[in-house]
C-alpha cells in the first residue's frame, strides 16, 4: 500500500509541475491546424466507440 501510495503522490506533484510548464512552452497552432485537429476528433472518437463496443462484445 505504501508503494502505490508513493506512486501516486509522484504522479500527482509531477501533473503540478509538468503542467504549467508544458502550457508556457508549448506551440501555439494556427487557426488552419485547429480547424484540421477539429474535423478529425469525432470520427475519432466514434470509431474508438465503435472497436470498443465490438471488442465488449468479442469478449
Amino acid at each position: 500500500m505504501t508503494n502505490l501510495l508513493t506512486i501516486l503522490a509522484i504522479l500527482f506533484i509531477a501533473l503540478i509541475v509538468l503542467v504549467p510548464l508544458i502550457e508556457k512552452f508549448a506551440p501555439h497552432p494556427s487557426p488552419e491546424q485547429q480547424a484540421n485537429i477539429r474535423r478529425w476528433i469525432l470520427p475519432l472518437v466514434g470509431l474508438s466507440l465503435v472497436l470498443a463496443l465490438f471488442k465488449s462484445f468479442m469478449s
